[in-house]
C-alpha cells in the first residue's frame, strides 16, 4: 500500500498552520491520517480549543472512511440524513462530514492518506489544507473547492 511518509505529513501540517496564522484565523489544529486509517501527524497551533484535535481527525476520517472529500460527505449527510446518523453510530462518533477535510492523493490519484483542519469556519480550515497539501506536490481532493 503506497501511503504518504512521516516527512511529507509534518510538511503539511506546518504549512496549514503557517497559512491560517498568515490569513489571521482562529488557532488551527491539523491531523493527518496514513492510508490505512492511521495518524501520521496531529498539530494544534497555540491557543486552539479543546475539542479540535477530535473535529480534525473526525473530518480526516470521514474522508478516508467513504472516500471522497468533506464537501461531497456533507452534501450526502444532507440529502441521506439516516444513512449518516447510521454511520456515525457504526464508527463510535468519529465522523465529521463538512468542509475542511479530504483525502491526499498523488498525481496518479491513488490514495496516499487523509487530512482535516479544525479551528475556524469549515471554509477557511479548507482554504488552508488546499495550498499545504499542493505544497508536497499532492492533492487535496475535498468533494470540489471553495470558489
Amino acid at each position: 500500500m503506497t501511503t504518504i511518509q512521516l516527512a511529507q505529513a509534518d510538511a503539511i501540517a506546518d504549512a496549514v498552520l503557517a497559512h491560517g496564522r498568515s490569513l489571521k484565523f482562529q488557532p488551527l489544529t491539523v491531523a493527518i491520517l496514513d492510508a490505512g486509517g492511521h495518524l501520521v501527524v496531529l498539530k494544534r497551533d497555540d491557543h486552539s480549543s479543546l475539542l479540535r484535535p477530535e473535529i480534525a481527525t473526525g473530518k480526516a476520517w470521514g474522508a478516508l472512511g467513504l472516500g471522497f472529500g468533506g464537501r461531497e460527505l456533507a452534501r450526502r449527510a444532507e440529502r441521506f440524513p439516516a444513512f449518516f446518523t447510521a454511520l456515525n453510530a457504526m464508527s463510535s462518533g468519529r465522523m465529521v462530514p463538512v468542509a475542511g477535510g479530504g483525502l491526499i492523493r498523488d498525481a496518479a490519484g491513488s490514495i496516499l492518506g487523509a487530512i482535516g483542519v479544525s479551528g475556524d469556519t469549515s471554509d477557511n480550515d479548507e482554504r488552508c489544507l488546499i495550498p499545504a497539501v499542493a505544497s508536497q506536490g499532492l492533492i487535496a481532493d475535498v468533494g470540489d473547492q471553495l470558489a
